[in-house]
């Protein structure tokens, strides 16, 4: 079956055409696009259909945030889609939306070994329920359960849960966002723009010196992006520090995921940020926060834990949600 499928975020917005038979799936044409570039997901399809050379049967988008009876407005971008109408518009009526980390969530029995990278090999639990949590623009996150025959997805908004400071670092950064947007969710911490507000954070707290060079980078290009690099490469005190604290934070949240849900199946980490930056995963301070959960730290030592370093599993986890 032929689907269109969308992975649509805060800042980029990935379509295909999609051959999928169950679990396997073909990418037959695909398009990244900047998703503020369009006033709304129909004319980002459109402009996507217009190169089609087959026409697909079904569609199904990933939107980065909640999808309740058909409808969606965004969190991290302006738009208001309506299943019917968006179905309607671009010409296919089998049209579907869905939670874009439960996109991740259908696209994870899609994927093969090397499109993994485990921080936590674990001993993984047979029917246990899988988490999966990633921060981009926003910080995603979703649930699988066993139902005794397969795995149902659920999605979750857990990322706009409030954040819980665990030292006097990040009692500091709650009280200073708390000024600036009253109520902090982990998103505002542990996402792409929460990185920067921790970058600047550290810088007005007196952390180390902000060196001139950098932030004349920040203020030209992607400012995540540059500490990140910088962070990587060792080449800044502070942009390493706001990305060892922003790995904690993420750390300690998918911990928090992984106890709601009883993530005794693993708990996979997706979104655009996490596949950059696996070897700090593996020897920063994430898997330290993701078990230090007190009474229950080795039952968090036990689950297994994964990066999706597939930049596709969203893109083909629509494609699944889309088939009948």
């Amino acid at each position: 079956m032929r689907v269109l499928a969308g992975d649509i975020g805060g800042t980029h917005a990935r379509l295909a055409l999609v051959e999928v038979r169950g679990t396997q799936a073909r990418v037959l044409q695909e398009q990244q696009f900047h998703s503020r570039d369009f006033p709304g997901l129909g004319a980002l399809v459109q402009r996507f259909q217009a190169t089609l050379l087959v026409e697909p049967e079904r569609a199904c988008f990933g939107v980065a945030g909640p999808v309740i009876d058909g409808h969606y407005r965004g969190t991290n971008l302006p738009w208001t889609i309506e299943e019917r109408e968006l179905g309607a518009a671009i010409g296919i009526a089998q049209t579907r939306l869905i939670n874009d980390f439960a996109a991740v969530g259908h696209g994870l029995p899609l994927l093969g070994p090397d499109d993994v990278e485990t921080l936590q090999p674990g001993t993984r639990a047979e029917g246990g329920a899988i988490a999966v949590i990633g921060a981009g623009t926003g910080l995603g996150e979703g649930f699988l359960v066993w139902d005794g025959a397969r795995y149902r997805v659920q999605p979750s908004e857990g990322g706009h849960v409030s954040f819980a400071a665990r030292d006097d670092f990040e009692w500091g950064l709650l009280r200073a966002l708390g000024a600036e947007f009253g109520h902090v969710s982990y998103e505002r911490v542990a996402s792409g723009p929460g990185l920067v507000r921790i970058y600047h954070y550290l810088a007005a707290s007196g952390y180390a010196p902000e060196r001139a060079a950098v932030r004349e980078e920040l203020d030209r290009g992607d400012p995540g992006e540059v500490i990140v690099r910088h962070a990587l490469n060792d080449s800044d005190p502070l942009c390493a520090r706001a990305l060892d604290a922003f790995i904690s934070v993420l750390g300690a949240q998918a911990g928090n995921l992984a106890l709601t849900v009883s993530a005794l199946g693993g708990v996979y980490l997706a979104g655009g940020i996490a596949p950059r930056i696996v070897g700090r995963l593996t020897a920063g301070p994430f898997l330290s926060s993701f078990t230090s959960k007190g009474r229950l730290s080795s039952v968090l030592a036990r689950i297994p834990v994964h990066v999706v370093v597939n930049p596709r599993v969203g893109l083909l986890g629509a494609a699944a949600a889309g088939q009948p």
